[in-house]
């Protein structure tokens, strides 16, 4: 379970816990965001056209990289060559997609009518039944194609007992990462995606406007996220997440345990985000509850300036490494680190973000891989100083055939501490 996983599940548990007293808390002049309304309604979802050209650019690089076929399992990249939204148990349920020809579809044998429900491209579904095994029916769909020896690509999600028992059912077979042909398609996004991910930051960013005016002494953490769940809901996302951090606690990039509430000077950090037809906004900001002190306002600013260093630095053709060497080189002259040391910046300067909150690649250290048009990131270098209070403002950009460009834009001060939508660029 990845952090954006846990927080969702953990944030929407306690969302629900939450709930009630939040509706409670109204008596203390704790409104809840009954004047949102849905803003989602303009943007389609990806079109059954649009997954058949990701099957054929797929196909396409298979030959190039000499391989044979595709295995996936439910998750992302089903989803986007497929339209398939499934979970994963212990009986399988796999994508097969071919170097040639149609996909094919592997499930249980009374999964069938839901799993085809939402397949959205032409493909062959077959079944197996409980006393049957999986993975010699996955390769008899690979014998059908003519794949009987060679290279098969596993995503790499692929939990190991599915690669496991595939590579037993079809001993002549060679199991290789399918990364040069999944993350050649998905690491660059269309318009069409830039779109909807343009369209989840602006339900989170207005969020946040919403949540930042209703910020009360008194406040719990579960108070916090349960307004930003609703107000995500109602703006139209979904799969919502929160992360509220208050006082000490922001000093951790993800938590403690420690229960905190909102007094005069604290520390509000919020990380979130929501779905729009699958793609994902994330969106940190860090406010002070009243008047910020000299340290929290210098912090705020070296962060902020943090932002802008990654940005400019995010130039196409440079590494994505070389961004996060950029961050940490200010950091470091500012007294900060050096390297991941504290107080300083803990964690990396940013992660790729698309159907995924958490997508390859990232800004870090050693990343080779060279930025193109398309790409997609979080920026978000935070300081954390322990046992005091953390800064994190994270706000994600694309890359246009000339260099990045914000979804949203950093705020711009602590006084106007929320940001801006940026319109979608031409290029």
């Amino acid at each position: 379970m990845n952090k954006r996983d846990f927080l969702k599940f953990s944030g929407l548990g306690m969302a629900a816990v939450a709930t009630p007293f939040a509706l409670q808390a109204q008596d203390k002049d704790f409104p809840t965001s009954s004047r949102l309304a849905d803003i989602t309604g303009a943007v389609e979802p990806i079109s059954a056209d649009e997954r058949a050209a990701r099957v054929s650019k797929a196909q396409a690089l298979m030959k190039e990289h000499d391989i044979n076929a595709l295995v996936i399992e439910p998750g992302a990249a089903m989803d986007y060559f497929s339209g398939i939204q499934w979970w994963r148990s212990e009986r399988l349920t796999a994508l097969i997609i071919p170097q040639q020809g149609n996909v094919a579809v592997v499930t249980p044998f009374f999964e069938k009518p839901s799993v085809e429900e939402s397949l959205q491209i032409d493909g062959d579904i077959h079944v197996w039944q409980e006393h049957e095994s999986p993975y010699e029916l996955v390769v008899n769909v690979l014998n059908n194609h003519g794949i009987k020896q060679g290279a098969v690509g596993f995503e790499s999600t692929v939990r190991y007992f599915v690669l496991h028992g595939i590579m037993q059912a079809g001993s002549k077979l060679e199991h290789v990462s399918a990364d040069p042909v999944t993350l050649g398609c998905r690491m660059m996004k269309t318009p069409h995606e830039l779109t909807l991910m343009h369209k989840a930051n602006e339900v989170t960013l207005r969020a946040y406007e919403h949540v930042y005016a209703e910020l009360k002494e008194g406040m719990t953490q579960a108070d916090v996220k349960a307004l930003m769940h609703d107000a995500q809901q109602r703006l139209g996302g979904s799969n919502t997440w929160c992360l509220a951090l208050f006082n000490e606690a922001s000093a951790y990039p993800h938590g403690t345990r420690q229960q905190q509430t909102i007094k005069p000077g604290s520390v509000v950090l919020l990380d979130s985000g929501c779905s729009v037809h699958g793609y994902q906004s994330d969106i940190s900001r860090t406010f002070v509850f009243g008047k910020p002190n000299d340290k929290q306002r210098e912090i705020w600013n070296l962060v902020r300036k943090g932002q802008d260093i990654a940005f400019n630095a995010a130039t196409l053709g440079a590494s994505a490494g070389s961004v996060d060497d950029a961050v940490r080189k200010h950091y470091r002259q500012q007294g900060f680190g050096p390297d991941y040391q504290l107080p300083g910046l803990s964690h990396r300067t940013g992660h790729g973000i698309g159907m995924e909150g958490h997508e390859s690649v990232n800004f870090v250290r050693g990343e080779t891989t060279k930025l193109q048009p398309g790409m997609c990131f979080s920026n978000e270098p935070g300081i954390y100083i322990p046992g005091e209070f953390g800064v994190r403002l994270e706000d994600c950009l694309y890359m246009g055939e000339k260099g990045p460009h914000w979804f949203t834009e950093p705020p711009a001060s602590l006084e106007k501490p929320i940001g801006k939508l940026v319109p979608l660029a031409v290029s």
